[in-house]
């Protein structure tokens, strides 16, 4: 690409309007202005952006195709959730190489572009009084990792979580982020789930809302009794040793700052939902859903514990199981809608083959019919 924009490069093209026509496929010649040639940039649209060029050099040009690549290859790797070691690879330099010779190392390119990034939004910060914050974490192909996000959907981080998930190891990171974006006395609240590790967290190190009246009226009482002990003393003073070091070692809950905590209503639903389901499973009145479900329970450990089984239901039924999730209690509706959509989709047969191969219990047509009144086409 660089060899092309080179070529004409002494001066434009006499024979036509365009003076590097070889161009004419990045750039759009505009008009003359004394000595330069002003070029619509056609990677640009649909923004309209002009580049302006000496007419005995393509230089700008050049620069400006090498940064509109640049932003493409961010936001490949950006919107495409790519991992960031992938510039680092033989195959993707050799590419890079290929398409702009004299290109940097992107490594560079991507942390530059995201210490701006991160800079921008630290100074959008600057400009609000207050400030709430979402995080949660979670387990991918045994690592785990936080994410944490603020107003206007702003990703603040996401950081792998090394050892165990307890609740001073999230206060730590917590505290850290929230000083890393300078907004530790801005965050008015934090929404995490219900799980026990964010509630003793925010318990231990978090702000509180309870009214302390009534402690103050018990040290105003406590202070009223020793006053009339006092008095009733025979004036002695005792003297009380203290370790003072094991005063200084001790947890006063200081070291992490954390701001009040709010959990997730859409959770709170999603558990109660949870524990109804369960409960009415076990009621007389759901006896008949008892059938249907563990068969379909079946189906769906069979299909999560096992590659072949898994290839063997996309096989006969052209399609994935969904697998039901205990924390959201419509995922149980998703994973029945699954199964009705290949009933319907395939036909009974297809269902009832991947029973026979794998030995499990059949669809009886009372089963097929009650899955079908549950998720209707």
């Amino acid at each position: 690409m660089d060899e092309r924009m080179d070529e004409d490069a002494a001066g434009p093209s006499r024979e036509c309007a365009n003076p590097w026509p070889h161009l004419a496929r990045l750039f759009q010649f505009s008009e003359q202005v004394n000595d330069s040639f002003r070029f619509k940039c056609l990677l640009c649209l649909p923004k309209q952006n002009f580049i302006t060029a000496y007419k005995n050099s393509s230089s700008n040009l050049r620069k400006h195709v090498k940064k509109t690549v640049d932003r493409a290859i961010l936001h490949f790797i950006v919107q495409g959730l790519q991992s960031f070691s992938l510039v680092e690879t033989p195959s993707f330099q050799d590419l890079i190489v290929k398409l702009q010779p004299s290109s940097a190392v992107m490594s560079r390119k991507i942390d530059s572009a995201t210490s701006k990034m991160k800079e921008r939004l630290k100074n959008e910060m600057k400009k609000v009084p207050y400030i709430a914050t979402t995080t949660d974490c979670w387990t991918a192909r045994r690592r785990s990792f936080i994410g944490v996000t603020a107003r206007r959907s702003a990703a603040l981080a996401c950081r792998q979580l090394r050892g165990s998930h307890t609740f001073d190891a999230l206060a730590a990171v917590l505290t850290d982020i929230h000083a890393e974006y300078e907004i530790s006395l801005k965050v008015v609240r934090t929404t995490t789930d219900n799980g026990s590790n964010f509630i003793k967290a925010f318990r231990v190190f978090g702000q509180q809302d309870e009214n302390n009246n009534e402690e103050l009226v018990a040290e105003g009482t406590i202070k009223e009794e020793v006053g009339e002990d006092c008095d009733a003393s025979d004036g002695e003073e005792e003297v009380e040793f203290m370790d003072v070091e094991a005063i200084l070692e001790e947890d006063d809950g200081l070291q992490y700052q954390l701001p009040k905590h709010h959990r997730c209503a859409c959770h709170l639903l999603n558990l109660v939902s949870t524990v109804d389901v369960d409960r009415a499973n076990k009621t007389e009145a759901y006896k008949k859903s008892r059938s249907p479900f563990s068969k379909c329970q079946v189906l769906w450990n069979k299909a999560s514990r096992s590659p072949q089984n898994a290839e063997l239901i996309e096989e006969h039924c052209k399609l994935h199981l969904v697998q039901p999730n205990s924390t959201r209690w419509n995922s149980s509706f998703m994973a029945v809608e699954r199964v009705v959509r290949i009933i319907r989709d395939q036909g009974e047969g297809s269902v009832r083959t991947v029973c026979a191969a794998l030995n499990d219990p059949m669809y009886s047509p009372a089963d097929i019919a009650f899955l079908r009144n549950i998720s209707p086409p």
